[in-house]
């Protein structure tokens, strides 16, 4: 009987975890829901969930703080257990994954700031002279309006705005 009050002490309601880590019921729900974070159910059915879940909340808000996408943020929790406090050892390896990310998204950031004087801040990603999207105007063959932003692309140097001479061609207007 001892042991069964200890086991039950050990587990949180969502409303404790939520009071705990400053993300909402709702929240604690969507994770879960994304596999980033798992409860067990007790006999009431009510969920409850293992004091580490405290460490793995806050890491998905660590996360999300640096602009890492949650898709990505659930591959890389993917090998440690959802129940299973995250050792400083784990801590060291996620974080050296999402460094190479973050420094990729800060150049670009950094080339999108330099090139920020050129822009009007339209919009329309197709005029004349845009260095931050449409350099030269090569998307002019391709329509009109925001093109980039219009096609449906998974590729990384697009999103990044790096434009390859296969797509843009190789002539200059």
């Amino acid at each position: 009987m001892k042991k069964e009050r200890s086991q039950l002490k050990s587990r949180l309601s969502p409303g404790e975890v939520a009071k705990r880590s400053g993300v909402a019921v709702s929240a604690l729900h969507f994770y879960e829901s994304k596999g980033l974070i798992a409860s067990s159910r007790n006999a009431a059915n009510q969920r409850r969930y293992s004091r580490d879940v405290l460490r793995r909340v806050a890491i998905i808000k660590i996360a999300q703080r640096i602009g890492l996408p949650l898709a990505t943020l659930s591959e890389h929790l993917a090998s440690y257990p959802p129940d299973k406090r995250i050792s400083v050892k784990e801590w060291e390896q996620l974080t050296a994954q999402w460094r190479d990310e973050l420094d990729k998204r800060i150049e670009t950031l950094i080339r999108l700031r330099d090139d920020l004087n050129g822009c009007i801040g339209c919009g329309c990603l197709s005029m004349r002279d845009c260095p931050l999207r449409n350099a030269d105007d090569h998307l002019a063959e391709q329509g009109k309006g925001a093109v980039l932003l219009e096609q449906d692309s998974n590729d990384p140097e697009l999103s990044a705005g790096v434009l390859s001479d296969e797509l843009l061609g190789s002539t200059k207007l």
